[in-house]
């Protein structure tokens, strides 16, 4: 089943590309491999949570933080898809690299960035299995809980 049917099927749509906020491109085509930038769960240029993710007063939970990783895993493959040229020319996720902006306490990580890998094998299958980082950082851009970046193959022209 194609990357495109999948994502019909799991009801999702990817967004638009997110501009950049900065002076980088959202995604760059070496060979046939496409590296994205890192990718901020932003929606409709909005942030649904921001902060330090954790237990307790003030910070973002660990759920909110997991279904954050998945927007931004979403915003990278629309990134990844628009240079080149649909989802179904990206053959494989070759690696994904997972920031978390994390309390002192919170050791998590793992599975916050399993919200960017799930969606990534629910939409490409065996294809979508990949190599991965999960770190914890003390903060993100735009006060951003997670963010992820991609390394993908594309089929050859």
């Amino acid at each position: 089943m194609s990357a495109s049917a999948r994502l019909a099927e799991l009801g999702i749509e990817l967004p638009d590309v997110v501009p950049p906020v900065a002076s980088y491109a959202p995604a760059v085509q070496w060979g046939t491999l496409i590296y994205t930038s890192g990718q901020v769960p932003l929606v409709s240029g909005a942030l649904e949570h921001a902060g330090k993710v954790g237990e307790g007063e003030g910070l973002v939970s660990e759920a909110d933080a997991t279904a954050a990783a998945r927007v931004a895993a979403l915003n990278a493959v629309a990134a990844a898809a628009s240079l080149a040229g649909g989802v179904d020319r990206i053959v494989r996720v070759v690696k994904v690299v997972g920031f978390v902006a994390s309390d002192p306490t919170f050791t998590g990580q793992p599975r916050v960035i399993n919200g960017a890998s799930n969606v990534l094998q629910d939409i490409f299958g065996e294809a979508g299995v990949h190599a991965r980082s999960a770190v914890g950082v003390a903060v993100l851009p735009l006060d951003a809980p997670v963010e992820v970046e991609l390394i993908v193959e594309v089929s050859p022209t």
